[in-house]
């Protein structure tokens, strides 16, 4: 939820250094910005609700001077968003910055007789003031003493006052990740701040703390016995992690979507068949399924909901798809024999990993769809399935969302072929069209233009339909989504059928209603919807496969898709309703990269 970044180095450059990896870590939270630089003569704090580059801009001509230190990029969970609440707090000779949420704050407040010392509304502030209450010169006891009297979810980075050049970690849940170079040593959040250091990297384990200087990382274990990692390496390349000439990463990402769907399945098929052997997927998992379970939120559930009629139409498997936000919530009793298939782009969405835990207590077998190797999602499920996406920046998800479909099509098709739900030759023909996917989302690409216009009609509307039948249904699902998350629009998807019983009352003249229209078998059904909306004064558009254009009627505004079986339109459908979104977005002005109120990654409940 929020971005962490620490640095200890041999030159005076902590300075810059935090703030290009604060910029690359500002998806994960911008409601407010700090960092405390460090020298030889001491420690230094600065902060500021907003972003960024705002307080880069306030700061940058101050002559700051330091070889270490830590920032942190704020998404508002206890207190408002002004100066006092953003991050790094101190106390006495503890300065922290904190990822997550300390559930029994109220109890340590009262427990330490904190309630006159604190200056912010955080429960970031009480660790700082605990974490003092115990430190006597031994960070690694203080700081295992601190842990034992929080509940919730936590990453810390930490700095003592009378420790120059050294940074502490500790987590549990929220990740931490970090690399060390011949002049320095870095942690963060997440991996975008590292690329421009090292491809190389360490997890920090759970419940384990780190000490980083400049020229060491260690890592140690509750009882202080000092633990050995293993590296590992990211295949993304610095170049990824810019713009590269688009004027928001949500363009750059969507431009990029046809090769990140193309990265994703070309190694995982073997003539002309889906093939998991290089991720120790074995056909065994497929043969003995009773049923899949698909946890997700947001664009990763609609990615899911995808997945179920594929699942139970072609592979012949009972499919359900849950919040995961709900998931142990309802107490669901699993059979033995379901594979639980959790997805999410950052491999850190908490309530998906407390969906997985809950399964593995069950002992069901596990699966996860993710983008992020090292994420913790990776460690805790049996298989980790990796998307080649890429870096994903922007908050709105896209590239991530096509390739986490590409992926579960992959996984429909060998398990229909395993379980003889399919012939040999029919799961050749569904794996053929699944490779022209990347083709279809690129003449999407090239009509862009078109979508932009009629983008541009939507602007000063307040509420939007989207109705739709079969998959097409599904598509606007995140279409509408994508809509609210960027443009700020009241938007709302219905399968079409449904109008009759309840939605239609709100259709009148001049309500803007889209459609999607690439089912060959709902065609008739699709047109009947749409006459009953216009009957009532709707202003309607419609994405519409090439081949059943000719069925529409002149006066419906059309944003022509290029022709695939049924079954892959959702390709092409997607991008262009992305593209729709992210035109309507940047014709209102706003910032979408940074839509309010949303982070990139979800790490507290």
């Amino acid at each position: 939820m929020c971005g962490i970044i620490g640095y200890a180095g041999t030159a005076d450059n902590a300075f810059s250094v935090l703030l290009d990896s604060l910029e690359f870590l500002e998806y994960r939270g911008y409601d407010s910005v700090g960092m405390a630089i460090g020298n030889r003569e001491g420690l230094a704090v600065y902060k500021d609700k907003g972003r960024v580059n705002e307080l880069r801009k306030k700061i940058e001509n101050a002559g700051i001077k330091g070889n270490y230190g830590i920032g942190h990029t704020r998404w508002a969970t206890h207190g408002g968003v002004n100066k006092a609440n953003a991050h790094p707090h101190q106390a006495g000779k503890v300065t922290l910055v904190h990822n997550g949420i300390i559930e029994n704050y109220q109890e340590l407040i009262e427990r330490y007789d904190l309630r006159k010392k604190l200056r912010s509304e955080t429960d970031t502030e009480v660790v700082a003031h605990v974490l003092d209450h115990y430190y006597d010169g031994d960070a690694l006891k203080a700081i295992g003493k601190m842990v034992k009297e929080l509940k919730g979810t936590f990453s810390f980075a930490i700095i003592f006052a009378d420790q120059p050049n050294a940074i502490y970690a500790i987590r549990t849940v929220s990740p931490i990740v970090m690399t060390k170079t011949a002049d320095c040593s870095i942690l963060a959040s997440d991996l975008m701040s590292l690329s421009s250091f090292s491809n190389d990297y360490y997890v920090l384990p759970e419940l384990s703390i780190l000490k980083m200087t400049s020229s060491e990382i260690r890592v140690y274990d509750l009882s202080l016995n000092e633990i050995e990692l293993q590296a590992k390496h990211i295949d993304w390349q610095v170049e990824a992690l810019g713009k590269a000439g688009y004027p928001f990463y949500m363009e750059k990402e969507m431009m990029e979507e046809p090769k990140a769907v193309e990265d994703t399945i070309k190694e995982r098929i073997r003539n002309g068949l889906p093939d998991f052997e290089s991720d120790a997927l074995s056909d065994e998992v497929f043969e003995k399924l009773h049923s899949i379970m698909i946890v997700a939120c947001g664009t990763a559930r609609h990615a899911g909901l995808v997945a179920k009629q594929l699942f139970e139409r072609v592979a012949g498997i009972h499919t359900e798809v849950e919040y995961a936000s709900e998931f142990i919530y309802n107490e669901p009793n699993l059979h033995q024999d379901t594979l639980l298939i959790a997805i999410s782009q950052s491999g850190e969405t908490i309530d998906t990993l407390e969906a997985i835990r809950y399964a593995k207590k069950q002992n069901i077998r596990t699966l996860a769809i993710i983008n992020v190797k090292g994420s913790t999602m990776s460690q805790l499920v049996d298989y980790p399935l990796f998307t080649n996406a890429g870096p994903e920046i922007a908050v709105a998800s896209t590239k991530a969302y096509t390739s986490q479909l590409s992926l579960l099509y992959l996984l429909v098709g060998r398990a229909a072929y395993v379980r003889g739900t399919r012939t040999k030759e029919e799961v050749e023909s569904f794996i053929s069209n699944l490779q022209r996917a990347p083709g279809l989302m690129n003449q999407v690409l090239e009509c862009k233009d078109q979508i932009h216009q009629i983008a541009k009609e939507a602007i000063d509307d307040k509420s939007l339909f989207m109705i739709g039948r079969g998959l097409d249904y599904l598509s606007l699902m995140e279409g509408s989504l994508k809509l609210k998350e960027i443009s700020y629009i009241h938007s709302e998807s219905y399968a079409s059928g449904e109008l009759k019983h309840g939605p239609i009352s709100l259709i009148e003249e001049g309500t803007p209603v889209v459609a999607a229209i690439t089912q060959d078998h709902l065609v008739s059904k699709s047109l009947s919807n749409l006459k009953e909306v216009k009957a009532r004064g709707a202003r309607v558009y419609a994405f519409v496969k090439e081949s059943l254009i000719g069925n529409l009627d002149k006066d419906i505004r059309i944003i022509e898709l290029p022709n695939a079986d049924s079954d892959f339109m959702v390709f092409p459908t997607a991008l262009a309703l992305q593209l729709y979104a992210y035109y309507v977005s940047m014709e209102k002005g706003y910032d979408v990269d940074k839509p309010r109120n949303l982070a990139k990654v979800v790490t507290v409940e």
